[in-house]
């Protein structure tokens, strides 16, 4: 195996393959994948076909590209009943994630206000035409990175018919032939990791409030929040990982836990997905046979 890292939307992408000989060819390939999704869907380009998106209701055209990846996150927010939301972007903005992160924590701001979030259920998409009312700022990063992963790794497997995995951050996809791959899962250079086995063509995502974060108002702040107070979540969990299909379902599943905090766990169990929660207060908990398959490193 060969790997490839690089830095893309204020974090570290990682490819890597069964075969050596295609690691340029399937990195240039990931390169344009990830450069198509920014260039329709990032919320910090006024380029973006996203940042130009209409929001007084009318009707509109949007990409194939687009229509795609805000159908997948209006999914996602049906899916966990409303906890990963795509309309929380005019509250990130008001808390001050309003552009990279990077540039974001080169200073403090003053919160003036922070609009309760609209709800996706006012997001209407019917084929490619999208109607958004009035003051709804689309937030596609959460679903929209781990969507990226999906894409990339299955688009290295099939054209160069390889084992692939994708990481995109703490969003990791793998496609193609393999015996599984082995995942550290550690949120904090801190944490004590554990080695979990990802079956082939599966995917592992971890969410949490620990690293995306901020100063805003002279308090902490994060990029995960509940829709029901429009504020960053707090309390019961500092990360979620999940194993699911999808990067897409895994992300899901744990960006909901997150929100969903102590009825999270309930939650989680639902899905019957294998999921690994760290609390704030350092605890491990497991779901759905985690145990089973994670090693102590």
């Amino acid at each position: 195996m060969t790997a490839a890292e690089w830095d893309v939307w204020s974090t570290t992408a990682r490819l890597v393959v069964t075969d050596s000989a295609v690691l340029d060819e399937a990195r240039g390939l990931c390169a344009d994948v990830l450069s198509g999704i920014g260039r329709v869907a990032s919320r910090f380009d006024p380029a973006s076909e996203l940042s130009a998106l209409a929001d007084d209701g009318r009707r509109q055209a949007v990409s194939p590209l687009l229509s795609d990846l805000i159908a997948e996150a209006l999914g996602a927010a049906a899916a966990s009943g409303g906890a990963v939301d795509p309309t929380i972007g005019g509250t990130l903005s008001d808390l001050g994630y309003d552009r990279d992160i990077a540039l974001v924590r080169t200073g403090d701001r003053i919160l003036a206000r922070v609009r309760p979030v609209p709800g996706w259920q006012r997001v209407s998409l019917v084929g490619d035409v999208l109607t958004m009312p009035a003051g709804v700022l689309l937030d596609l990063g959460a679903t929209a990175k781990a969507s990226a992963a999906d894409r990339c790794a299955r688009a290295v497997a099939a054209r160069f018919r390889v084992g692939a995995l994708v990481a995109i951050g703490g969003d990791i996809a793998t496609a193609g032939d393999s015996a599984g791959w082995q995942v550290e899962v550690r949120d904090l250079a801190e944490d004590v990791p554990a080695q979990v086995v990802v079956p082939a063509g599966w995917a592992i995502s971890t969410s949490s409030t620990r690293r995306r974060t901020w100063t805003a108002d002279g308090r902490l702040q994060h990029h995960l929040i509940d829709p029901r107070t429009s504020r960053p979540v707090v309390g019961t969990w500092a990360a979620v990982t999940a194993v699911a299909r999808t990067c897409l379902a895994a992300n899901t599943a744990t960006t909901a836990a997150m929100v969903h905090g102590l009825r999270g766990q309930g939650w989680l169990d639902r899905t019957g997905l294998s999921a690994r929660a760290l609390t704030t207060d350092g605890r491990v908990v497991r779901f759905g046979g985690w145990d089973a398959t994670e090693r102590a490193a």
